[in-house]
């Protein structure tokens, strides 16, 4: 898809990783020593939205050991950000014990127009990402060479969950820009992450999306 977003995670340290929008290998089962998710985490996951595909997962395990969260935390250490502090801004932290330890569930869908990655962590404690810090709404990062600028601006969106945030970042430089809409809910001790990346992001179907999925996570999470 888009050369730009293959850095997407600098924009915010999203829970899933992040997905390029070309098809990606099937992940591996757990391993006998990876913690094992409860069940109805792979369960609340989405079914793939018309006219998109599995491009990714679904994969299960500890947090910390998905493949999909490493990529995500190697894109970060192969890029430079003039604000350090915006690469995990505003979500659950993977390098923190508890949260990498936590049973989690990814998948990612892709179509021509662009990806999805919805990601569930159940953590021990009722935890739910701070606030967007004020210099983390503009910054810049440079992404395998070229110049990346991000602009967040926050969503006035209605509380769903017990919890709950959405942004839509612009990611301006390189050969081509992307919006980036992000939806975080919590229900009870489970925090969910929804990635729409595409040329334009809009504002209603992000909302839309973030409530379908709601409405799934609280048929498998009480």
């Amino acid at each position: 898809m888009l050369k730009a977003v293959s850095g997407i995670c600098l924009s915010m340290m999203v829970i899933a990783g992040c997905s390029s929008g070309q098809a990606a290998e099937k992940a591996a089962p757990p391993s006998p020593t990876t913690p094992t998710p409860e069940p109805n985490l792979r369960a609340a996951l989405l079914q793939a939205p018309k006219g998109m595909k599995i491009a990714y997962g679904p994969e299960t395990g500890a947090f910390g050991s998905l493949k999909s969260t490493q990529q995500g935390l190697q894109a970060i250490r192969q890029s430079s950000l003039d604000h350090p502090e915006c690469a995990g801004a505003a979500q659950l932290d993977a390098t923190q014990p508890a949260i990498a330890k936590s049973p989690a569930a990814v998948v990612a869908f892709s179509s021509a127009r662009g990806t999805i990655t919805q990601a569930l962590v159940s953590l021990p404690t009722t935890t739910f990402p701070g606030a967007l810090p004020s210099q983390c709404h503009r910054y810049q990062a440079t992404v395998q060479g070229a110049k990346v600028t991000y602009t967040t601006k926050e969503l006035a969106m209605p509380q769903v969950g017990d919890q709950s945030r959405a942004f839509i970042t612009t990611a301006t430089g390189g050969k081509n820009n992307a919006q980036i809409g992000s939806v975080i809910i919590r229900r009870a001790n489970v925090v969910m992450s929804l990635l729409v990346v595409g040329r334009r992001v809009k504002q209603s179907g992000l909302f839309q999306l973030g409530h379908q999925a709601d409405a799934a996570l609280a048929r498998h999470v009480h």
